[in-house]
């Protein structure tokens, strides 16, 4: 049945490599030509997404050739979706590591901690309605329908989609499986 499934994601994977992992401005981190990329699909207010902060992190530092893209999928609350264009435009900045990181130091996500991690970052947030922003969060949203997302974290690896919050070893195993194709 894995075999099956896994089949059908990559397929999915496949039509929408492209909407999938190029990365929307400076909205990955790691290797810019890493030989696998790792796609987290993520909302600023899941406990799950900041649990993975760090499992994140030691991936890029343990394989010099990854590369992980970000993709805001704001489905948890108003304020998540204030967040994901916020977000957004950091990326249009180039600061979107800056402003991703502050964002999740700031504790629970609110008008006021979004605000305060635009100014430690450095991003303007005029714009937050720019019809560039809302398409973006349309496409990644859409693409997590055809994908079969139904929370997150979600990640795309090579042909695989996966879900939750996972350990370490079962994403570097899939990267692996990746890197072998």
């Amino acid at each position: 049945m894995q075999k099956l499934q896994d089949q059908q994601s990559g397929q999915a994977v496949a039509a929408n490599r492209r909407d999938i992992e190029t990365p929307f401005g400076s909205a990955w981190a790691g290797n810019p030509k890493g030989d696998v990329t790792l796609v987290e699909y993520f909302d600023y207010n899941c406990g799950y997404c900041r649990a993975s902060l760090p499992m994140i992190a030691d991936l890029i530092k343990r394989d010099p050739k990854l590369r992980v893209v970000y993709r805001d999928l704001p489905i948890l609350s108003d304020e998540s979706r204030v967040a994901a264009r916020a977000s957004l435009l950091a990326a249009q900045q180039g600061k979107f590591q800056a402003f991703h990181d502050a964002l999740y130091a700031g504790g629970p996500v609110s008008d006021a901690s979004i605000q305060a991690a635009a100014a430690k970052a450095g991003v303007s947030l005029s714009g937050l309605q720019s019809p560039v922003i809302t398409a973006e969060i349309a496409k990644n949203m859409q693409t997590a329908v055809k994908l079969g997302m139904n929370g997150t974290p979600s990640w795309v690896v090579g042909d695989r989609i996966l879900s939750g919050a996972l350990p370490i070893e079962e994403i570097e195993k899939a990267i692996q499986a990746a890197r072998a194709r």
